[in-house]
């Protein structure tokens, strides 16, 4: 996997703006913040956002994958003002559940998700080496 950077680009933070890698693909339907048996244990974005990651840890594992294959991540969020008020507990779960691995990334905020309680939906499309 290799890291898409123009070379007269700020560096970003948190993400890549690239990313160009050859092997498996797996994709990741979103996930949002219920554990394995579709039960939500909090309704805080932080707290919700962890078991999103770790939601996307296991799936990526039954594939023999982990973080550091992702290529492409997409966060649906439904409060785009929380998301920015708490970007620095948000990097420190992130980093927690996924190491300092940063796909190419895009957020976007939605009116709602399909479930109610959801604050967070995240979609990964990752690459296994050959």
């Amino acid at each position: 996997m290799k890291h898409l950077q123009p070379p007269d680009w700020a560096t970003p933070k948190g993400y890549a703006n690239g990313v160009a890698a050859r092997g498996t693909l797996i994709f990741v339907g979103g996930q949002i913040g219920w554990n394995g048996a579709q039960q939500f244990e909090s309704d805080d974005f932080i707290a919700q956002t962890r078991q999103a990651l770790s939601n996307i840890h296991a799936v990526l594992a039954c594939a023999g994958a982990g973080p550091e294959h992702m290529v492409r991540m997409t966060w649906y969020i439904v409060n785009r003002d929380e998301y920015n008020a708490r970007l620095r507990e948000l990097g420190t779960v992130y980093r927690e559940v996924m190491g300092k691995h940063f796909p190419a990334m895009t957020c976007v905020e939605v009116s709602a998700l399909v479930e109610d309680r959801a604050k967070v939906e995240i979609e990964v499309t990752a690459v296994l080496p050959d």
